[in-house]
């Protein structure tokens, strides 16, 4: 075909220039504005989401789980406490607007690993309180209050009272954790599920908890 002659592109003019200029720093000032409101007012899903076969292929490449937005708050974290989201089905977002009808300001989990519905079997999400280094909203028992502010939240997508979680979760679970812990100097002895914490069935009856621990054997 017969190439056509590009047209050439018109200067842009020093009055729309200020015009486009002025627009993007209101629209700046604007965001910014929102985020120093309450949570309501918050950007409503800010997380971010790994492969799902990443981290069950090889554990160096759960390092990404340690790059947030917020400097890493090494001193704040002391423990790990595992939870599920007591449904067969889940995303983050779902659990994040369920979270929100509970009054929170949003997603209370630090990480969400999937199980092929809603999410791919063994995908990791890395939710906004771990980004930003945030408490988390998660926690039951007389310890709730130190627990949301000193322990990492991870929430298994599933019941685990109906069913166990699939390989891909658990493995996902046991690198996720032991990178966590060594990077946080985390002992195996403050590494909870919830109902170690509180008269709750969560992880549920199905979690295999002695294959879970046996994969934390190496952690002082």
């Amino acid at each position: 075909m017969p190439r056509t002659k590009a047209k050439k592109a018109k200067p842009v003019s020093p009055r729309t220039k200020v015009v486009w200029g002025a627009l993007l720093g209101a629209m700046t000032i604007g965001a910014g504005s929102l985020l120093l409101l309450d949570g309501a007012s918050m950007p409503r899903f800010r997380g971010t989401g790994l492969p799902a076969l990443a981290a069950t292929n090889r554990a160096g490449s759960m390092e990404a789980a340690l790059v947030t937005r917020a400097p890493l708050a090494k001193d704040q974290w002391r423990a790990i406490v595992v939870h599920h989201s007591g449904g067969p089905h889940g995303t983050p977002e779902a659990l994040d607007e369920a979270a929100r009808r509970d009054g929170l300001r949003g997603l209370g989990h630090h990480f969400v690993i999937g199980n092929g519905s809603g999410m791919r079997d063994g995908e990791l999400y890395l939710g906004y309180r771990w980004l930003d280094q945030l408490p988390g909203a998660h926690a039951f028992g007389d310890q709730a209050e130190w627990l949301d502010r000193h322990a990492i939240s991870i929430c298994m997508v599933g019941n685990g009272d109906r069913r166990g979680f699939t390989k891909a979760q658990m493995t996902r679970l046991a690198q996720l954790t032991r990178t966590l812990a060594r990077e946080l100097d985390i002992p195996a002895d403050r590494i909870y599920l919830q109902s170690d914490l509180a008269g709750v069935s969560d992880p549920g009856l199905h979690f295999a908890d002695a294959a879970f621990r046996e994969s934390l054997a190496d952690l002082r």
